[in-house]
């Protein structure tokens, strides 16, 4: 995904105001062991862009003055109540050195699964993006997930996932293998049914 940004020279909160009156937003480019760059991108070009998945989790191709460098987005700043953003940082991409960031999952044939058709049970996804490591070839736009054989009372951790070539999960102390889905059965459901059961025979 293609991104046309400006250089900018001033900076601070008036300079930042003045941009945004503008229609402009201040960012910044870091990284790859090069110095930091102030640039400034189209307000609405860039409002409509954060909207589209593949502009938080893919490598986009950002273009400066004529030139081209392969970017992560790493944090947008948003006003508290007004639709604006503030302040956008992307990091450069180095070809030879290891990505750690967040993918977002896509969550597959849930209809089908025995959980909801067999069960009327109600799918949770607990976790919608992961994160991973990877080198910059391998990055995934997504990780599907395919739930065509949950059952009702079954999980799937993230250790369950099948991933993509070349990339690892990114482990933590806290949680090492965290629960991604769910499958439960509603509380009301469960005591309807049981009601039914107790009921005695006409």
């Amino acid at each position: 995904m293609k991104v046309i940004a400006f250089e900018r020279s001033l900076q601070g909160t008036g300079a930042s105001r003045r941009l945004r009156n503008a229609g402009k937003t201040p960012a910044i480019v870091y990284g790859a062991g090069n110095e930091p760059q102030l640039i400034e991108l189209d307000h609405n070009a860039l409002f409509h862009a954060l909207k589209k998945e593949t502009f938080h989790a893919s490598i986009l191709d950002l273009e400066i003055g004529g030139k081209s460098e392969q970017v992560l987005l790493r944090d947008v700043q948003y006003h508290p109540f007004k639709q604006l953003i503030l302040h956008v940082d992307f990091q450069r991409v180095d070809a030879s050195q290891k990505l750690h960031t967040k993918v977002p999952l896509h969550f597959l044939n849930p209809e089908i699964s025995p959980a909801v058709k067999l069960s009327a049970a109600i799918v949770s996804h607990i976790f919608t993006e992961i994160e991973i490591t990877c080198l910059p070839a391998n990055l995934p736009e997504f990780i599907a997930i395919d739930l065509s054989k949950l059952v009702v009372g079954h999980s799937i951790h993230a250790k369950d996932i099948t991933l993509p070539l070349g990339v690892a999960l990114v482990q933590h102390l806290e949680q090492e293998n965290p629960v991604i889905v769910t499958a439960t059965v509603p509380a009301g459901a469960v005591a309807d049914e049981a009601a039914t059961k107790d009921e005695p025979a006409a």
